[in-house]
C-alpha cells in the first residue's frame, strides 16, 4: 500500500473524517484511489456525505467492503464517449436485423422465397426502433444536462420474436447529485417515448391496413391500449377491425411496442424509471409502493386465469416475478434527499397518468 496521502485533486483523509476515517490509500488501483478505513455512520449517509466533495472535483465514489475492510473508490468521471462505441453499434445493427425479421412476420412477407424482401418491413422497423431511440437519447440528454456519467443506448435484439427486440437501456455509472437530477433523467425518456409514441401512431393509423392470409398475424391479437385507440379515434381511423383477416399497418403496431414498453418502463421498481420518477416524487417512502407493485401484477394474473381463460396471465405472472427480482437490486439514492418542487411534481404525475393510458390488461393474445 502507499502512503497515505491522495492525488492533489482529491480531497485529503482530513476531509472525510467525520464520515469515513481513513488508515491508508492506495492511489495507483486499476479502478481508481482507494482509501481503506471505517465508516463513522451508516453506508449511505457515508456517500452522502462524501460524495458532494468527490463530485466536484470530478469523481464518482462508491463504498464496498472487501475481505473484512471498508474502501471507498473514487473513480475519474468522463461525460464524452471515448472512441468508437463498438458494443452498442453491434447491437443496434443487430436490433435492426432482428426488427426487420420481426416486421416481414407482420407483413405476411415470404422469406424463404425471396430473402431480399426483409427490407420491405422497414417502416416497421423505423417505428420500434424510432420510438426507442427517442425514449433512450432523451435520458441520455438529461444525463449530460446534469453531468452524470451515462453511456450510449445499448438496443437489445430478440430474434424470432414478434417484436424483434427486449427494449433499449443505458448505464448511470455515477453518483446522482440530488432528486432534481433524478427526477429528469428518470421522466425524460417517457416523455420523449410517449411523444415519439404519438406522432408514430399518427402516422401509422392513416397507412393502408394490411390484409394476412396466415402466419403470426393470423395467431396473435393485440390489445390495443386507450392512448393508441384515442390518437385513432380523433383521426377518424380504427385499429380493430371486424374481418379477422384485416390488421392495422405495421407501423401501429410499432406504436403498440412503444406504448408497452412505456408501461413496463413506468412501473415503479428498482431501476426502472417509473421507479425514477417515484423515488424523486416520495424519497424513501417510496419502498411502500415497490413492494405493493409484485401483489397488484399477480393479483391481475390470477384475475385473468380464473376469468379470462388465461389470457396473458403468465405475462403478468413473468412480471411480477421480475418485479421482485428488481426490487431487490434497489433503487437510486441520491446524494441530496432535498424535495422536487411543485412543477416537477405535477409532471411527474403526469407522466405516470400517462403510462396508465398505455395499459391494457391483455396486450396480446395467442391463438394456436
Amino acid at each position: 500500500m502507499a502512503q497515505q496521502s491522495s492525488p492533489t485533486e482529491l480531497p485529503d483523509p482530513e476531509r472525510l473524517a467525520d464520515a469515513f476515517r481513513v488508515y491508508e490509500i492506495d492511489p495507483d488501483a486499476e479502478d481508481g484511489v482507494r482509501y481503506y478505513g471505517e465508516p463513522q455512520t451508516e453506508s449511505e449517509q457515508v456517500l452522502r456525505r462524501v460524495g458532494p466533495t468527490f463530485r466536484k472535483r470530478g469523481y464518482r465514489v462508491r463504498l464496498q467492503r472487501e475481505t473484512g475492510e471498508h474502501v471507498l473508490v473514487a473513480s475519474e468521471r468522463s461525460l464524452g464517449v471515448d472512441g468508437v462505441p463498438w458494443l452498442n453499434v453491434v447491437l443496434a445493427v443487430a436490433t435492426l436485423l432482428s426488427t426487420l425479421y420481426a416486421g416481414s412476420r407482420w407483413y405476411g412477407l415470404s422469406l424463404a422465397d425471396d430473402p431480399t424482401a426483409i427490407v420491405q418491413a422497414w417502416p416497421f422497423a423505423a417505428a420500434v426502433l424510432g420510438i426507442l431511440a427517442v425514449h433512450e437519447f432523451g435520458h441520455y440528454a438529461l444525463s449530460r444536462y446534469h453531468e452524470v456519467q451515462a453511456s450510449l443506448p445499448y438496443f437489445i435484439p430478440l430474434p424470432f420474436n414478434v417484436i424483434g427486440t427486449l427494449g433499449a437501456v443505458i448505464r448511470m455509472n455515477d453518483n446522482m447529485p440530488d432528486r432534481d437530477a433524478l427526477f429528469d433523467i428518470g421522466v425524460a425518456g417517457p416523455l420523449a417515448g410517449l411523444a415519439a409514441t404519438v406522432v408514430v401512431t399518427a402516422v401509422g393509423v392513416t397507412m393502408d391496413p394490411i390484409r394476412v392470409t396466415g402466419g403470426v398475424a393470423t395467431q396473435i391479437e393485440l390489445g390495443y391500449p386507450l392512448l393508441i385507440r384515442g390518437i385513432a379515434a380523433l383521426m377518424g381511423e380504427q385499429v380493430v377491425y371486424s374481418n379477422p383477416a384485416v390488421i392495422p399497418n405495421p407501423v401501429v403496431i410499432g406504436a403498440w411496442v412503444g406504448a408497452f414498453v412505456t408501461f413496463l418502463n413506468l412501473l415503479p421498481v428498482g431501476q426502472l424509471d417509473g421507479a425514477h420518477v417515484t423515488r424523486s416524487l416520495l424519497g424513501e417512502r417510496m419502498s411502500a409502493v415497490q413492494t405493493a407493485v409484485p401483489v397488484v401484477l399477480f393479483g391481475l394474473a390470477g384475475y385473468l386465469f380464473v376469468f379470462e381463460n388465461g389470457d396473458a396471465a403468465a405475462l403478468w405472472g413473468f412480471w411480477g416475478v421480475l418485479t421482485l427480482v428488481f426490487g431487490r437490486v434497489g433503487s437510486v439514492t441520491p446524494l441530496d434527499e432535498t424535495a422536487v418542487g411543485p412543477k416537477r411534481q405535477a409532471i411527474g404525475v403526469l407522466t405516470l397518468v400517462l403510462g396508465l393510458l398505455c395499459f391494457v390488461p391483455v396486450p396480446i393474445a395467442i391463438s394456436l
